[in-house]
């Protein structure tokens, strides 16, 4: 299969609604799960601490802690995803051709995967604590077909992409590429990966294109809370094999989340503004 074809099958579905308010998950901010116990709480936060009883002494668990944010790092971040009247979060635009992208200076950030891998569920619940900013999840795989772009205050922008693997639009070439090619102010792509099907074919293809690019990007496994801790800790340590083996502008740490539970959100939202260069960690990583 040639490299052009291969990215044909890459099918894109997003979809971004009206705004309107939507009630608060419970462990959205820190302060409401700041009353969880301690286990509890680490388990939110840094949901690889689950994991890591059950590895294998002769495996490096640093390659794991490459970005270990601490409590005072996480709720610096988190500052970034509350809207005020001088920090406003909000839906901006959505394009589908390059021409009709919004011309953005602030650092960037986007979002692919496969259609159902449980993207615009993360999205939502990263912007959990702006609940008048919809991002609404479509029954309905390849529903919309555009870039949707969402400003936060002037510290970024997240693009939320359509969904590779079901009902692509022709023109998803002309769409894509030159968005990851030529955005400028692209800073980090996030290829999601689900966690009960692991690494598919499309998601090769997906990351084939970010190195070609030579864009930086990160794996995130998601729906974590419906993958069995055995079969989680074999798909990371496969993911990590991979990463160091096969890529080279992908970030070696896989990070791990789920929308449902909210295990994994406050540190993704960490490492989304400490990319974007609006966090520097107030301690290395261990």
């Amino acid at each position: 299969m040639s490299r052009m074809s291969a990215r044909v099958l890459l099918r894109f579905h997003s979809a971004a609604g009206p705004a309107s308010r939507r009630p608060v998950h419970q462990l959205a901010s820190l302060s409401q799960a700041a009353r969880l116990s301690e286990k509890k709480l680490r388990s939110l936060l840094y949901p690889f601490s689950d994991l890591e009883a059950h590895l294998s002494r002769q495996v490096d668990q640093r390659r794991f802690r490459l970005f270990q944010p601490n409590m005072e790092d996480l709720e610096r971040a988190e500052k970034l995803f509350i809207p005020s009247p001088k920090h406003h979060i909000l839906y901006s635009t959505s394009a589908v051709r390059a021409d009709h992208m919004p011309e953005l200076t602030q650092p960037e950030v986007c979002f692919i995967g496969r259609s159902n891998v449980g993207k615009s569920s993360l999205i939502r619940a990263l912007f959990s604590l702006a609940p008048e900013v919809e991002v609404r999840v479509s029954k309905t795989p390849g529903h919309t077909k555009k870039l949707n772009f969402f400003t936060v205050g002037k510290a970024f922008t997240l693009v939320d992409m359509p969904g590779y693997g079901h009902r692509a639009p022709k023109d998803f070439v002309d769409m894509v590429e030159p968005y990851l090619q030529e955005r400028q102010n692209l800073v980090r792509t996030f290829l999601l990966v689900d966690g009960g099907a692991g690494l598919q074919k499309l998601d090769l293809v997906a990351m084939e294109m970010c190195e070609e690019f030579g864009i930086p990007y990160v794996l995130v496994v998601t729906k974590i809370d419906r993958t069995r801790q055995g079969a989680l800790l074999a798909l990371l340590l496969q993911l990590h094999d991979f990463i160091k083996d096969q890529t080279s502008t992908c970030f070696a740490q896989p990070f791990i989340v789920s929308s449902v539970q909210y295990s994994g959100i406050h540190f993704l939202r960490c490492f989304i503004a400490h990319v974007t260069g609006n966090l520097q960690l107030s301690s290395k990583p261990t």
